[in-house]
Formats: structure tokens, sequence, C-alpha cells
């Protein structure tokens, strides 16, 4: 249910008479430098499969990102935009 109304949002902004949208659809985030989700479940969640996320990372390099990449890939596609309205993972990844 999640991606499907995910994917109508994204669908219906970029009707929106912007100049431009763009949609990231990150995987899984690992993340860094201390940050920690405001969510109970995903906090627990975290810290079961935290020791396993650098394996993860480099097993699923198109699957998982991290907080760092995110936030620059952000940034990147805030000042010099990009050809791709929706972003994956693997794209988050080589912004």
């Amino acid at each position: 249910m999640w991606a499907r109304v995910k994917g109508k949002t994204e669908n219906e902004l970029l009707r929106l008479p912007f100049k431009a949208a763009d949609m990231f659809r990150p995987g899984v985030i690992a993340p860094l430098h201390g940050i920690k989700s405001r969510t109970k479940l995903v906090r627990i969640s975290y810290a079961a499969i935290g020791p396993l996320l650098p394996l993860l990372r480099a097993v699923f390099t198109n699957h998982v990102t991290t907080t760092e990449l995110l936030g620059r890939a952000t940034i990147n596609v805030a000042k010099k935009g990009t050809v791709k309205q929706v972003l994956e993972n693997s794209d988050i990844n080589g912004v």
C-alpha cells in the first residue's frame, strides 16, 4: 500500500506546474554520524541490523544508501538539477 500511495503522490506532484519536481526513492538508509530516527520501531530495527549495514551496503550497492549520500544528492539536485525526475537508490549513490 505504501508504494502505491507514494507512486500516486509522485504522479500528482509531476503534474503540477513546477519548473522542476524531483522524486527520491531511497531503499535502505544507513544512518551515519549519530543520526537516530524519532520512530521507536525504526530505532529498534536499525539496532538489530546495524552491524550488518556495512555488509549490506557492499553487497547490495543499488539498494542501500547512507544519510550522508542522500543529503548530498538532494543538495546536488537542488543546485544543478538532474535529467531524471525520479531518482532511484543507484542514482542517489551516484549523484
